[in-house]
């Protein structure tokens, strides 16, 4: 067990807001992305099947501000702008390459769990997922 001061789960722990903006999944993929060297945000965009412009553009502003990545104009006909992840950002690296070895791990049993769930709950009559027709 994670042995956390319970002040972590205080909302007012500035922590909490920190893990928040690099732990989803936008983030997590975006420095995935970078990872390999800067992008500008159309490659990024392109390499991020199903991110907003929205999305993205909030997105790579959070990790800017906590100074994850950096952002650079490059003076060209039309000027561009090229991201880069920075030495802060680099420390993630190893961290969310593991999460995503579990998730590719530990998939199989995440569906097993899933599909004995959802046949617990249509015996009882309840989706454990709320369907479109539902919502």
């Amino acid at each position: 067990m994670l042995d956390l001061d319970p002040i972590c789960f205080s909302s007012d722990c500035p922590s909490r807001t920190l893990f928040d903006q690099i732990a989803d999944k936008w983030s997590m993929m975006v420095l995935a992305v970078l990872g390999d060297g800067p992008h500008r945000f159309n490659a990024i965009r392109r390499r991020l099947e199903g991110v907003s412009q929205k999305a993205l553009t909030q997105c790579l502003r959070r990790l800017e501000r906590n100074g994850l990545i950096t952002r650079r104009v490059v003076s060209l006909s039309p000027v561009a702008v090229e991201y880069e992840i920075t030495a802060l950002g680099h420390t993630l690296q190893k961290t969310f390459a593991e999460l995503h070895r579990w998730t590719l791990d530990k998939l199989p049993d995440v569906n097993a769990a899933r599909e004995a769930f959802d046949a617990r709950k249509l015996n009882d009559g309840f989706l454990g997922v709320p369907s479109a027709e539902t919502r």
